[in-house]
């Protein structure tokens, strides 16, 4: 007898759900039913920034796959359709065209919960002006191309100063906006520790990039048309002919939490190893909307990423298609770029060390990309934090120009893999002097926090 799957998401984490599941069950065993309420399916977020910039030409080349391709392999995907009540006794959700505004009833056998994340957006005066944007979506991404090109002035002012902010600021900066971005932070890139993200902070200046420490919004001025002309903070006012708002996002739980399901301390929604939502026997959570295990400190966090998401959906489609599989966490692992300056953390930093009472060693190195003399050799910084005693590693964070940001995966690896920093300096990477210095620079902070951990008995 077939049976039915909903997927509430059809995007990354939803959508590998399904794909998963239709690859392991035909359509006469499982018949898969999915909503989104936007417009688009399977896309990169991610890639929105550089669309908006123009290093990516079109909008579609961030689309993995259109509604079209995954109804041709059965998977009856119902676009500008939104899931607005979830009856999880009677097994049904209820669901509203958004063209035609009709409601209906559809029932399920086994459920998927993938409704990603939304924009912090506080309630400020003048936040839902015309020329104030999000960067969530690839409508929010249109919106914000065609305000560029009907921008009075050339202004820009980005509230936020995390990878979207950064990011969107690079955009701006190459549509030859002037680019001020204000941060609540003292400097940017929080997921980094203050002394890392100083150096973000000196390099953005250096790409006349302006950033404003310390300086919480409190609202967003209009002119008589309407529009927004100024942005103001507890410390002055920013005049802006375009605002994009780069606050971080929230797990969207709106659904999960009027039906009653667990939910966590960042308000994502709880699993087990197999995704499926904890206390629940047919319901299965991924991607932005949940919490996940973080490997380091073993504790539940929320880290929206695509490629966790992606993960997410492969799990949940293997376990709903009757295979087996289980996702055992993360270690916080990101990358960004601003300009030709690459970011990259894994890890805990040190406040995160010390909120789960870990003693831990610091030290700080700088090296080059490739070998001093070879040329193109560019700067970078690499802090690494150790666990006091064990020496067991517990998080890395990069700074630097080109080659800097993928060397985290190394960290990535080792923290996976539970690694002390003096297992990791005998790690056989690579070398020639076209990639790496012989002691490569994440290898000599390793030695560099041996020696630390030592000293620290």
């Amino acid at each position: 007898m077939s049976e039915r799957l909903v997927v509430i998401g059809g995007d990354a984490a939803g959508m590998s759900a399904a794909s998963q599941a239709r690859r392991l069950r035909k359509p006469g065993e499982l018949e898969i039913v999915a909503f989104e309420r936007g417009h688009f399916s399977s896309y990169s977020a991610c890639g929105i920034p550089y669309w908006v910039g123009g290093d990516v030409p079109v909008r579609d080349a961030l689309i993995a796959r259109g509604p079209e391709e995954h109804r041709a392999r059965d998977i009856d995907l119902r676009m500008r359709t939104e899931v607005t009540e979830l009856d999880l006794p009677g097994q049904r959700v209820r669901t509203r065209d958004l063209e035609s505004g009709t409601e209906a009833w559809t029932g399920f056998d086994k459920l998927v919960i993938a409704t990603g994340a939304r924009p912090s957006r506080p309630p400020l005066p003048g936040i839902d002006a015309p020329g104030v944007h999000g960067v969530q979506t690839l409508d929010d991404g249109q919106s914000l191309i065609e305000s560029l090109s009907r921008a009075r002035g050339r202004r820009a002012v980005v509230v936020g100063a995390g990878y979207i902010g950064v990011e969107m600021a690079e955009a701006l900066l190459g549509h030859g906006f002037e680019v001020t971005v204000l941060n609540r932070g003292e400097q940017p890139m929080a997921t980094l520790d203050p002394d890392m993200g100083r150096l973000v902070h000196h390099a953005m200046d250096g790409l006349g990039i302006r950033t404003v420490g310390s300086s919480a919004v409190t609202g967003i001025l209009t002119g008589d048309d309407g529009r927004v002309r100024a942005v103001t903070t507890d410390t002055g006012e920013f005049p802006a002919d375009v605002v994009v708002l780069g606050m971080g996002v929230v797990p969207e739980t709106t659904l999960a939490r009027a039906a009653g399901l667990p939910l966590g301390a960042y308000g994502g929604l709880l699993t087990d190893l197999s995704m499926r939502v904890r206390g629940q026997e047919n319901v299965w959570a991924g991607g932005d909307c949940v919490e996940v295990l973080d490997l380091v400190s073993g504790k539940e966090r929320h880290i929206p990423l695509g490629t966790h998401a992606n993960k997410h959906g492969q799990v949940i489609g293997s376990n709903v298609g009757g295979d087996y599989a289980t996702f055992p966490g993360v270690v916080g692992t990101a990358v960004s770029k601003v300009c030709d300056l690459e970011i990259a953390r894994t890890g805990l930093r040190e406040k995160d060390a010390r909120a789960v009472g870990l003693q831990y060693v610091t030290v700080t190195v700088e090296s080059t990309s490739r070998a001093g003399y070879y040329p193109g050799a560019a700067p970078m910084t690499v802090k690494m934090l150790a666990e006091r005693r064990s020496g067991r590693l517990l998080g890395v964070q990069i700074v630097g120009r080109e080659g800097a940001a993928k060397r985290v995966d190394i960290a990535a690896v080792a923290l996976t893999a539970g690694m002390t920093v003096e297992r990791m300096t005998a790690l056989d990477l690579g070398y020639a002097p076209p990639f790496s210095p012989v002691w490569d620079p994440v290898l000599v902070a390793a030695r560099k926090a041996v020696a630390a951990v030592r000293a620290a008995g």
